[in-house]
């Protein structure tokens, strides 16, 4: 069975990407902060019959990173990473002149640093599997200037550079980053917590990402809703 590695799988967009996995019969390896969180997904997950580690930890720490990757090796190797776990830099956020440079760090270190140190370690599997490929959860806030959404979306920017030269670099992978759009998840309720408007569920955008993996376009920055509308 493939395997798959993906972080901030608790909750949102990582647990129903998880849940259709599972249900295509991946094993998976999940990370999150929240042990009693991921430990409840997890079990749920266990019911597709597929195989689920779930490590809680943080993804900025080096021995979690490699805890994943060896949990994965066990498992049979690594077909997928899935780089999900997401920080705002200030919750709710702010204007960039109010914004904690140690905030800016945060986010820097869990939507980049981080996403390379993972990259790192589990690039001798991603090299050795069939299909490898690597996802780097994006953002609008990327590429658009949102006010407020500043440090959040350098960051994501930065990732969606080192997802476009990883891609350069090892050309035998996949390397996608995925603007999921806007979602009802708790990251969103955090960082603008006063705007009611209706949000679609994670759900309604994981085909897109199932679109990737079963069609395998080219290496490159894709929008998830785009994706999943043209699944018939």
């Amino acid at each position: 069975m493939p395997v798959a590695i993906i972080t901030g799988a608790s909750k949102g967009l990582g647990r129903a990407l998880a849940r259709a996995l599972a249900g295509r019969g991946w094993d998976l390896v999940l990370d999150a902060r929240g042990a009693e969180a991921l430990a409840e997904a997890a079990q749920a997950l266990s019911a597709h019959g597929t195989r689920v580690t779930a490590l809680p930890g943080d993804v900025t720490d080096p021995g979690h990173r490699a805890e994943l990757v060896a949990a994965a090796w066990r498992l049979g190797g690594v077909d997928l990473l899935v780089h999900n776990a997401s920080a705002l830099g200030a919750e709710p956020l702010v204007r960039l002149e109010e914004l904690p440079l140690e905030g800016l760090r945060r986010a820097l270190e869990v939507n980049l640093v981080a996403a390379l140190g993972l990259v790192q370690e589990a690039l001798p599997l991603l090299r050795a599997s069939e299909a490898g490929a690597v996802v780097a959860v994006s953002s609008d806030a990327a590429v658009e200037a949102y006010e407020t959404w500043g440090g959040y979306g350098a960051s994501k920017a930065a990732l969606d550079h080192l997802a476009a030269v990883l891609a350069v670099e090892e050309p035998r992978l996949r390397v996608w980053a995925v603007d999921p759009g806007d979602m009802a998840t708790d990251l969103y309720t955090a960082a603008v917590p006063d705007d009611r408007d209706p949000r679609p569920e994670p759900a309604r955008v994981v085909p897109g990402f199932l679109r990737l993996l079963d069609e395998r376009p080219a290496s490159g920055r894709y929008g998830a809703a785009a994706l999943a509308e043209g699944v018939r």
